[in-house]
């Protein structure tokens, strides 16, 4: 796949910046192509040369071909690691994972290292007092009864038989859904290309800790676990697994190359930080509104085209007040992009609402309002600046709230 002394080879990527041109296999072009983990197009005027560039997927993914030659290619998230992470831990738990400390991440300059490691410590901590143990539903063939006998599964497979018997009961173990989502976790994040040796040990040394409990097979849906007092030891570790878990992956196998790695969508990430950060400053301020996120509505009076604006603010009466879409990055390079100008207009229109607030990731583009045409309706476009500190940064979410506090109707 790679001329000799080339097995090894590291592409490195920035999010969102301009492409870069070089030369890779084109089954490797194609594979990257397939696989949407970056724009990738063949050179139109040299052959064995592709044209990269990021999108808003940060993390590294690896091609590997049949002999062992890897190309990784790493991309790199414009804001720093520490600020990512917070904005991940307070997405995931607002009242407490984004405090300072708790996430532990500043030794790591690449993202993957610093996911793994940081997943690996809430893990460790999660798992100190031993492996949580409750009950599980299992449904069994057995030779002696124990628990309950599914009659009907007894007389439909064993046509009288008296052995062996079909048997319900709850079993006491430690393989229930909260420690099988560590596990698989844990398996998930040492497959990950440039995972530190050390940090490779100690998830090594975790996955012995959770030796007897069942790997989640990929296809198989990830179960449900709720927070409770018993398993308040496993929250952090949990929802820090389920971002694992949940985020997007790269694993498949076109042809003869396989390609595994991780990727956050920084989209997503940014979709999540502003509603949950909106919601949280509203409960801080105690306005008596209600917030919904991801609200279905229609435009059309036959409720054929569907919308869903990302936060939608509810007065008292139960009517929308607010309404709130999040977009991590401006592409058009002299401002904001137009089409996300219609789209703001469209919910405002369904919605019945005078005024609508498009909040970005501040970039090329100040604050900007737009007052349209024979219709009264206002779009503020708002920018958030992720280079602040934590604080500073939820300072802006709980002057935007205020603002829509202000301006919406009862």
């Amino acid at each position: 796949m790679t001329p000799a002394g080339e097995a090894q080879r590291s592409v490195e990527l920035v999010e969102h910046a301009p492409a870069i041109r070089l030369a890779l296999p084109d089954a490797v072009g194609r594979a990257l192509a397939a696989s949407d983990v970056v724009d990738a197009a063949p050179d139109p005027y040299t052959p064995g040369f592709w044209s990269l560039r990021a999108g808003s997927k940060v993390g590294a993914v690896a091609v590997t071909a049949p002999d062992g030659g890897t190309v990784t290619v790493r991309v790199t998230p414009k804001v720093s690691i520490a600020r990512l992470f917070f904005l991940l831990g307070y997405t995931l738990d607002p009242r407490r994972s984004w405090r300072d400390g708790e996430i532990e991440v500043a030794e790591h300059r690449d993202l993957l290292p610093a996911l793994a490691h940081a997943v690996e410590r809430q893990i460790d901590r999660a798992l100190r007092q031993g492996l949580l143990q409750g009950y599980r539903a299992t449904e069994e063939s057995a030779l002696v009864v124990r628990g309950r006998i599914r009659e009907a599964e007894q007389i439909r497979r064993r046509f009288g038989a008296m052995l062996p018997v079909e048997v319900a009961y709850d079993e006491f173990t430690t393989d229930i859904a909260e420690n099988r989502i560590l596990r698989t976790a844990v398996e998930r994040l040492l497959r990950l290309p440039g995972i530190p040796r050390d940090v490779r040990r100690r998830l090594l040394h975790q996955r012995t800790r959770l030796a007897d409990v069942t790997t989640i097979v990929r296809g198989q849906s990830i179960p449900d676990w709720r927070p409770t007092r018993l398993n308040s030891r496993y929250h952090n570790a949990l929802r820090f697994s389920r971002a694992v878990l949940d985020s997007a992956s790269a694993e498949h196998a076109p042809g003869d190359l396989r390609i595994d790695g991780f990727l956050f969508d920084m989209n997503k990430l940014f979709e999540d930080f502003v509603t949950v950060a909106l919601r949280e400053a509203f409960r801080t301020m105690d306005s008596g509104h209600t917030v919904r996120f991801q609200d279905p509505h229609h435009l059309d009076e036959g409720a054929a085209i569907r919308m869903r604006p990302d936060f939608v603010l509810y007065g008292r009466a139960g009517i929308p007040c607010a309404v709130v879409d999040a977009k991590y990055k401006a592409e058009k390079r002299g401002g904001y992009p137009d089409a996300d100008l219609y789209q703001m207009l469209a919910y405002c229109t369904a919605l019945d609402l005078c005024e609508g607030h498009l909040v970005y990731a501040k970039g090329n583009a100040p604050h900007a309002s737009h007052q349209v045409r024979h219709a009264g309706t206002v779009i503020h476009q708002h920018a958030l600046d992720l280079g602040l500190e934590p604080a500073g940064l939820l300072a802006e979410v709980g002057e935007l709230a205020q603002r829509l506090t202000d301006t919406a109707r009862v």
